[in-house]
């Protein structure tokens, strides 16, 4: 097995809306068990509810952001670390008026979205 190194400006981009996604680790970008990805979120941008069928981890790099898991809200900035679990309806937003805010997120390699009743889809980071 070899390493594999991820150069952040050959790293795959996704992401419309003001949401911005940078995918790292990944199945198809050497890492055989865990995706690990960058979010940025442009100020007054958020992510659709959705929820997992694995437990995801945050941790955010600058900016403050909003998460709402299930109808209760958490503030997080700088630092701060939250992880969600699978099956659990959250959003993440960004409610300022001029900061962006970013966070870099890891789950199993096998982890699924689902948006509403749509198909479980493995997000495109992600693979």
């Amino acid at each position: 097995m070899q390493e594999t190194i991820i150069r952040a400006d050959a790293a795959p981009r996704f992401g419309d809306d003001g949401v911005e996604i940078t995918g790292y680790a990944s199945p198809s970008r050497g890492s055989e068990k865990l995706s690990a990805w960058k979010v940025l979120l442009r100020p007054g941008a958020d992510t659709p509810v959705h929820t997992l069928t694995e437990g995801e981890a945050f941790i955010a790099l600058n900016g403050r952001g909003t998460f709402e898991f299930n109808g209760r809200v958490h503030e997080v900035g700088a630092g701060d670390a939250i992880c969600v679990p699978a099956g659990i309806d959250f959003r993440l937003a960004n409610n300022s008026a001029d900061e962006p805010f970013e966070a870099i997120c890891c789950m199993i390699a096998e982890g699924k979205g689902q948006i509403g009743d749509g198909e479980p889809f493995t997000p495109p980071w992600a693979m």
